[in-house]
């Protein structure tokens, strides 16, 4: 979900509660402060050499002891419309980012509303390979082949073929 799309699931649903839901189904503490609205930016080389971008709007939630606090849709809406300058497009994909133990960033997949209360579902980020046709990241039947003849993972890799 990017911004835009957030800001309208906010509007449509004004004075409700916000209930974020993390991937393993656990909620987050429904008197959640959201801290920060930020951009961010990651510049970085993938392992097939090619330089890459990837931008963000991330919201930091945090749980304090103030257990009567809560955010509504319409006070979240003001918060990043403050935040506006600092957010450099609407097409930013929306994260969460929640610290239970470590700090994680989330997704931001869908939003639903009983009336009463907005819930934000979340999803986990993964790590990918994104120069396929340069690494030598072996494939299911390759990797089927190799652990039928016990060899080590990483076969078919050579130290001059530039796979990470």
């Amino acid at each position: 979900m990017n911004v835009e799309q957030f800001l309208s699931l906010l509007e449509t649903n004004p004075q409700q509660n916000l209930r974020i839901v993390l991937p393993d189904g656990k909620v987050v503490a429904p008197h959640f402060h959201i801290t920060e609205v930020g951009h961010v930016t990651k510049n970085f080389m993938d392992c097939g050499g090619t330089r890459r971008k990837t931008e963000s709007c991330l919201l930091q939630t945090w749980v304090y002891s103030d257990v009567d606090h809560r955010l509504e849709t319409n006070k979240l809406a003001n918060i990043l419309r403050i935040a506006g300058d600092v957010l450099p497009a609407l097409d930013l994909p929306v994260e969460i980012e929640h610290e239970a133990g470590v700090v994680s960033q989330y997704p931001v997949v869908a939003g639903s509303s009983d009336g009463q209360t907005l819930t934000l579902t979340t999803d986990l980020k993964h790590t990918a390979c994104l120069a396929m046709e340069l690494c030598c990241a072996p494939t299911a039947t390759t990797t089927a082949t190799a652990d039928k003849q016990g060899a080590k993972a990483g076969v078919g890799c050579s130290p001059t073929s530039g796979c990470c």
